[in-house]
C-alpha cells in the first residue's frame, strides 16, 4: 500500500516495525485467522489471543532490555508476503481512536517517513490511502489502538454529514 512513498528496500533493511519492546507490545498487529493458521504452521510456537473479530500475538510479560519478534520475521523479511495484516501493509501510518474519533497518525520511529514533510505525508493520504484506512477500521474496528502520546495526528476521518 505504501509502495509509492517507502522502499521495499528501505524497510527490509530496517524491520523495526516488527519488533517490539514491553513498551511498544501494544503495537503489534491485528491478525485474520487465515493468517494465524499461516504463522502456526511455520512457527507452531507462536500463539494468538482473540481480540474482537481478529487475533494478535500472546506476548509473555517482557523484561527492561527484551524484544518480541513477530512470528512472521524470517531472515528474508515477512513470511506472508502481500498476505500481511493490514496493519502491517499501512505502518508506520497508525489508526487510533483520538478523543473518541478515529484518526491517522504516524509513528515516529519510523525515521524513512518521519523525516519527510508533512505535506507529503498528508499528501499521500489525501490521494486515495485515508479512505481505504478509515473504511477498513469501520469494517474491523479491532484494528484502531487507543491514542498513544507522542504519535503525530495527521488527519481525522470525516464526521458524516447530517
Amino acid at each position: 500500500m505504501l509502495k509509492n512513498i517507502l522502499s521495499k528496500e528501505s524497510c527490509a533493511s530496517c524491520r523495526l516495525c516488527c519488533v517490539f519492546d514491553r513498551y511498544d507490545v501494544w503495537e503489534t498487529p491485528v491478525f485474520t485467522e487465515y493468517i494465524c493458521e499461516r504463522i502456526r504452521y511455520a512457527k507452531p510456537d507462536a500463539e494468538f489471543v482473540a481480540k474482537d473479530d481478529g487475533f494478535i500475538f500472546k506476548v509473555k510479560e517482557l523484561d527492561e532490555n527484551e524484544l518480541f519478534s513477530c512470528p512472521a520475521l524470517t531472515e528474508n523479511g515477512c513470511m506472508l508476503g502481500d498476505d500481511k495484516p493490514f496493519d502491517c501493509r499501512i505502518w508506520p501510518y497508525r489508526i487510533m481512536y483520538v478523543g473518541g474519533r478515529r484518526a491517522i497518525t504516524i509513528a515516529s520511529i519510523c525515521e524513512e517517513m518521519y523525516n519527510r514533510p508533512l505535506s507529503q505525508l498528508t499528501n499521500f493520504l489525501k490521494d486515495g490511502l485515508a479512505d481505504k484506512i478509515f473504511e477498513y477500521a469501520r469494517r474491523h474496528p479491532e484494528i484502531v489502538k487507543p491514542y498513544y502520546e507522542g504519535y503525530p495526528v495527521l488527519m481525522f476521518e470525516k464526521i458524516p454529514e447530517r
